[in-house]
């Protein structure tokens, strides 16, 4: 028993600190993905406390995740800055983080999204980093606050991605629509979806015809021309 209590005391004195830690950083996690603003400079300092701190002795790929987050966001205010020296190096570190924060949480589907994101923004297009995004895919194909991001990503290369990952794009579309991200949903049909209109038009045949009839009506106040399936338009309101 003696025994027992002693190992018990030593885990808690080992794996206490550790919890401590990683709780901060879910926290954090949570703030930065729900798109929190923070002031100036909140977050470098944020980085340099998470830099100086040991691995956690558990779920070390927590404490990963978050300083991979954080230097996502660190990096976006850097491009905002057009300091290209600065954005550059920030931008450099996060592409290493978050490929660190992968290799011990392979299945998160949101940093193989950043992944992508990154990679192109630092060297522009390149089809072999198109698999990051359909790792994404891969991991969650039906998270619709990854899907906000994604799907405007993932149509903008729409015949670089294999047949299989364009159908989960055309769905995630689809969802949108069902969620009643209607704006966001419009953005992407009038832009990077332009020429994939008619497939992602037939694609809402199943979504409730009331997100339906809300984006035919957004689309007609945009002033486009198009068939949103099930919902008739007054032919006068296009003239």
């Amino acid at each position: 028993m003696l025994l027992l209590g002693l190992i018990g005391m030593l885990w808690s004195s080992a794996v206490l600190p550790s919890f401590w830690r990683v709780m901060p950083a879910r926290e954090l996690s949570s703030r930065i993905l729900l798109n929190d603003r923070f002031k100036p400079g909140v977050l470098s300092k944020v980085l340099a406390r998470i830099e100086r701190q040991p691995a956690p002795v558990l779920v070390p790929h927590e404490l990963a995740r978050a300083e991979a987050l954080v230097r996502l966001r660190v990096a976006e205010e850097a491009v905002k800055r057009a300091s290209s020296e600065d954005a550059d190096r920030e931008v450099t570190l996060t592409v290493e983080q978050v490929r660190s924060s992968l290799s011990l949480n392979p299945t998160d589907s949101f940093l193989w999204l950043m992944l992508y994101s990154v990679e192109t923004t630092r060297n522009g297009f390149d089809p072999s980093n198109v698999s990051y995004l359909e790792q994404s895919y891969a991991m969650a194909p039906r998270e619709a606050w990854i899907g906000l991001r994604r799907n405007k990503l993932a149509l903008a290369i729409f015949p670089n991605l294999s047949e299989a990952v364009q159908a989960k794009a055309t769905q995630e579309f689809a969802g949108m629509v069902d969620g009643d991200f209607i704006d966001d949903a419009a953005i992407n049909l009038k832009t990077v979806g332009w020429l994939r209109r008619d497939r992602l038009l037939a694609s809402l045949e199943h979504v409730d015809i009331t997100q339906r009839k809300s984006l035919a009506k957004r689309l007609v106040d945009d002033g486009l021309k198009v068939r949103v399936p099930g919902v008739e338009i007054d032919e006068k309101l296009w003239r």
